[in-house]
């Protein structure tokens, strides 16, 4: 297989269509009145929430803009508002920092102002935390915005932006989600600036992974189907070490997507061997 960009193009109709339905599906399954996402003006957050308005109507679609003093960027704020207003959606905007100050004087000994990244963790925890008080008060599911990209490399805060509902752009790589937002009307602006998880003032995705998005995709793709290792990285004149490591990643961070995993001891285990099936609508 030879690896190239062409190996990540999507029917982005096609995509849409099937993501559409299964936000439809599981909002109807869990008898739900509609969904919360929250929205940082980054392009994840902004494609989800399309899909969500164009599956249940903007009406049922809720956008929670959740800044915080310190890592707040007003063009963020910015974008989502356009994001909401060009679409019709549902917003509201809750400054974070409040809750953010009393976790600190509640945990002294930890410092965690010279600790970005477990701080960078609690306001994503955070953020979900209040997701879910808006959920749970409307009857309504959490949608996630993580792509493949994050999941595989284990790029996203436990039980913080990874403790969702549904993720319905999951499975698509981040390159893949680029295509699907650029059809969907994402505007410009959004499509085009640099990924951040908004954790701190000035980080990016890529700066903390290493390795640009376009790269780190097709590693993955490869990984996905079982190419070589050495192959992949002479393919791509990346580092058998870069290649390695990304690996090791999808390795190691395989707790991070299957939370709350149980010691086998009894005859049937929940997540094991004792599953529920989930009915999938068969249009999908």
């Amino acid at each position: 297989m030879k690896l190239s960009k062409d190996l990540l193009r999507i029917d982005t109709e096609e995509i849409s269509r099937k993501i559409v339905s299964f936000i439809k599906h599981r909002v109807g399954v869990a008898g739900l009145e509609g969904v919360v996402v929250g929205t940082s003006g980054g392009l994840d957050s902004s494609t989800v929430a399309v899909l969500c308005a164009q599956a249940l109507g903007p009406e049922k679609t809720l956008c929670l803009i959740l800044p915080e003093q310190n890592s707040k960027d007003p063009s963020n704020i910015e974008d989502a508002l356009s994001l909401c207003e060009k679409f019709n959606l549902q917003f509201e905007i809750i400054e974070i920092s409040p809750i953010l100050e009393s976790v600190k004087k509640a945990c002294p000994k930890l410092n965690l102002e010279n600790e970005k990244v477990v701080f960078g963790n609690i306001k994503a925890r955070t953020r979900m935390m209040i997701l879910y008080a808006y959920a749970n008060a409307l009857c309504r599911l959490v949608v996630g915005t993580g792509n493949k990209s994050e999941l595989a490399t284990g790029y996203f805060t436990k039980y913080g932006d990874g403790g969702v509902d549904i993720l319905p752009i999951g499975d698509l790589y981040k390159t893949q989600v680029r295509q699907l937002a650029k059809n969907l009307g994402v505007p410009e602006k959004i499509l085009t600036k640099s990924p951040s998880a908004g954790l701190w003032l000035g980080q990016t995705d890529e700066e903390e992974l290493g390795i640009s998005y376009d790269k780190l995709d097709l590693i993955l793709y490869g990984l996905e189907f079982w190419m070589p290792l050495e192959e992949i990285s002479e393919q791509l004149k990346i580092s058998f070490e870069k290649v390695k490591n990304i690996e090791k990643k999808i390795h190691t961070t395989e707790h991070k997507r299957r939370v709350g995993i149980i010691l086998k001891l009894g005859y049937r285990t929940f997540s094991l061997d004792w599953r529920i099936p989930i009915n999938q609508p068969t249009n999908i």
